[in-house]
């Protein structure tokens, strides 16, 4: 007769497909690394399969896996029920990557807000500009630009944001404002590193303005922004972090736009687990909030 999964085992399992990792793992439940690694196989004896399989980022669940980690969170819910005060299912850590300026505009004020109401919530926020990753142990949610292509989880449209060419004042007074296409010619841009940039779509400054020198360029979309407003040229940047410094103007926007969408990713084991699927909301929430001030004071132009 086939031994049925221990409770104890799957919960080991649902903490390592949140980490990726089983040190990570081991010291989140107290435990050591060899305690952690006898559960799991002890867990794949008695399902009569491979429930992780090592991936460029940790371990990665296997489809049995998966299975085995949704009841896993259905199990942590039920133990989380009986704590003392635990009445209150949106608790624990998410783990989510996004851009820079998604995360300080966006993701941060919603999870400020979300955890005024669920204080027992922690959010792991890491930025990075890049495509959605196939292998994403540890990370509950992704939030990219451009439409992924991914397996074994669910890709949510969050929305737009739009960017244009901006110049600081004083750079405009010192070097003249540019009025036609041609007169970007004579000056440099202010955007990501070409060869560093991991997002095709944000290729847009290079398409629009072919002739543009680059004058200083960053893997930070802050630097950018500071970078302009300090006159190092004219920067393509995000509408809804350029608007904030009224020593920025927007430069022929009817010409030099673009509109992107943000999009989310999120790992099918961890959507049902009532933080991940808090925090998830929540974004949508601020996303459409925030639409208009996303697409621009003056985005007219943009397509």
């Amino acid at each position: 007769m086939t031994t049925p999964p221990a409770p104890d085992q799957l919960l080991v399992l649902l903490e390592v497909s949140r980490s990726g990792r089983f040190t990570v793992a081991a010291e989140t439940l107290g435990v050591n690394h060899t305690t952690v690694a006898r559960k799991i196989a002890a867990l794949e004896k008695a399902l009569g399969g491979r429930v992780l399989v090592r991936a460029a980022g940790g371990w990665e669940l296997t489809p049995l896996g998966e299975r085995a980690a949704g009841v896993a969170a259905q199990v942590a819910d039920a133990v989380g029920r009986l704590a003392p005060g635990a009445d209150d299912p949106v608790t624990g850590v998410v783990r989510m990557t996004a851009t820079d300026g998604f995360s300080a505009y966006i993701a941060s004020p919603a999870v400020a807000e979300l955890r005024r109401e669920h204080p027992g919530l922690a959010v792991e926020l890491v930025t990075v500009t890049r495509r959605a990753q196939q292998q994403r142990s540890g990370v509950d949610i992704e939030v990219v630009v451009g439409e992924p292509q991914v397996h074994r989880a669910e890709a949510i449209q969050l929305g737009a944001y739009a960017l244009g060419m901006y110049a600081s004042r004083d750079y405009l007074a010192l070097h003249g404002t540019p009025e036609t296409e041609e007169d970007f010619a004579r000056h440099g841009l202010v955007y990501f590193v070409d060869s560093m940039l991991q997002v095709d779509d944000l290729d847009a400054p290079r398409r629009l303005a072919p002739q543009m020198k680059d004058a200083l360029t960053s893997t930070n979309v802050f630097v950018h922004v500071e970078a302009t407003r300090a006159g190092a040229g004219i920067g393509f940047l995000p509408c809804f972090m350029a608007d904030r410094h009224p020593d920025l103007v927007r430069l022929l926007p009817e010409r030099f736009s673009a509109r992107l969408p943000y999009w989310m990713v999120v790992r099918a084991d961890a959507l049902r687990q009532p933080a991940v699927a808090a925090v998830v909301e929540a974004l949508r929430d601020r996303v459409t909030r925030d639409r208009a001030a996303l697409l621009g004071r003056s985005s007219q132009g943009g397509s």
